[in-house]
């Protein structure tokens, strides 16, 4: 008997225990009450009802003392750091006003909130003597990404977020100079901001709403309230918005080149630049002069042929100045189309390669040049019929026709290079052009076109040393 009525002594007091909620767990985050028009501004078309009524529901606010929320009204950093205590506190012990309880506080004023959350690491005193000052979005974001401890939260928005930002389409308004600016980039890639345009703006110096800050403050509770970013972005290894003039290192205009070098500076200068006419003087310079000039000019754009140009005319001027025009024999008028079309083409090429995982920033610069190698060989055929004025001879042909002779497909085969930031340029003789690339700190020779003779693809003609380019065809 004495042993029953011990054991329902014990029982009833195991009943009386309270649960005491699990430490240090998001589990802590429910949402303990049901919103029932407790606040007199917010009705169900309002901005941030979703989230306010939330806030409400996991107990961290009770709104103003007139019975509304206030959605417009500005918050001050003090404000901004009771609700991130309350979170914290939340987080650890699975009451709200634990925390801030433990340093003397009642609830009333920010400083215990603080207190507590400088006890815990998550703040330094970088915000001391600023709790009664307007808040501002940037404040905002450094006191809510320090809220919970790292690891909580999942970076849902990392890829768009490194992206979107790298490229400067997005969160234009943040630099490296913006105050708390790592904190900021963390909200978006956790999904607790989206910014306020279609480019997503932070506007980090301005001021927060009480509605504003409730849909931050509710995401980080909740993760069916996280935004999923989706922004337009590029491939992060994309070659969008480069030119055919960006490929070619600024020359300096020299205006009367006596030099191979010379002339190549003053050839660089027109490229760079999107001209395709170059003017030089020469006083009184003969017609075999000016036609040697030309012929120099001419060969120096050859080795930069991923530029399009074979061809040249000159008209010379009274006071010895030849202006020299470059284009492409049966480019005719439609030249700039074919350049376009043909830098749109090998820029699809490249970010297909990289997104398909073919090009991965682990290779070596040679093992992505073979990757190219195998796709320009794939991809074309020699064009056995072109003649002097066919579109072979330039890379349009290639990229938007899959035929080529051998300029054809070493101007193509160039570009892809250095669209991959490869250093290259191209060596002829009298009948054949080729790729000479710097790849892995080593020259090489690279001849796609003979790599593509046969059935199969001849890799002996990839990264060849000088010695075996000689043998294969002296120059």
């Amino acid at each position: 008997m004495k042993k029953r009525i011990a054991a329902l002594i014990l029982a009833c007091v195991l009943m009386t225990v309270p649960v005491l909620a699990a430490e240090n767990t998001a589990d802590n985050f429910t949402r303990t009450r049901t919103y029932a028009g407790e606040f007199s501004d917010l009705t169900s078309d309002s901005p941030f009802y979703e989230n306010v009524t939330a806030l409400y529901e996991y107990g961290l606010t009770v709104g103003k003392g007139d019975g509304t929320f206030g959605l417009t009204d500005t918050m001050t950093v003090g404000q901004i750091v009771i609700f991130a205590g309350r979170i914290h506190s939340l987080y650890c012990t699975g009451a709200t006003e634990a925390g801030a309880a433990a340093q003397g506080g009642d609830g009333t004023t920010a400083e215990p909130y603080l207190h507590y959350l400088q006890a815990e690491g998550a703040l330094g005193t970088e915000l001391d003597g600023l709790l009664t000052t307007t808040a501002t979005r940037a404040q905002v974001a450094h006191v809510l990404a320090n809220t919970l401890p790292e690891g909580v939260l999942t970076k849902i928005n990392d890829a768009q977020v490194t992206e979107g930002y790298a490229s400067r389409r997005y969160i234009t308004d943040v630099t490296e100079y913006t105050p708390y600016y790592q904190d900021i980039l963390l909200l978006y890639r956790w999904g607790i901001s989206q910014g306020s345009d279609e480019t997503g703006s932070f506007y980090p110096d301005q001021p927060i709403t009480r509605g504003a800050a409730a849909a931050m403050l509710t995401r980080l509770l909740d993760p069916e309230l996280r935004l999923t970013l989706e922004w337009d972005v590029p491939l992060a290894n994309s070659a969008v918005g480069t030119t055919l003039a960006s490929l070619v290192e600024p020359g300096t205009y020299i205006a009367s080149p006596q030099t191979e070098a010379e002339m190549d500076e003053s050839v660089r200068y027109m490229l760079s630049s999107g001209d395709h006419t170059l003017t030089l003087s020469y006083p009184d310079i003969s017609m075999i002069g000016a036609r040697q000039k030309m012929q120099e000019a001419l060969a120096v754009v050859k080795s930069y042929c991923e530029q399009s140009y074979n061809t040249v005319s000159c008209a010379i001027m009274p006071d010895g100045r030849l202006r020299m025009t470059f284009s492409a024999g049966g480019a005719g008028s439609r030249l700039e189309e074919y350049r376009t079309a043909t830098m749109e083409a090998a820029i699809a090429v490249h970010d297909q390669l990289w997104e398909s995982g073919e090009l991965t920033t682990s290779m070596t610069e040679t093992e992505k040049a073979r990757v190219y190698y195998t796709w320009i060989c794939d991809n074309c055929v020699y064009d056995y019929g072109a003649g002097d004025e066919s579109l072979s001879h330039i890379a349009y042909n290639l990229f938007c026709n899959g035929k080529a002779v051998c300029d054809g497909y070493t101007g193509a085969y160039n570009l892809l290079l250095k669209l991959e930031g490869i250093s290259c340029t191209s060596l002829s003789n009298e009948g054949h052009i080729w790729t000479v690339a710097e790849l892995d700190g080593q020259q090489v020779h690279i001849d796609t076109t003979w790599g593509d003779s046969g059935s199969q693809i001849d890799y002996d003609y990839f990264a060849m040393t000088p010695e075996e380019s000689w043998q294969a065809h002296a120059w």
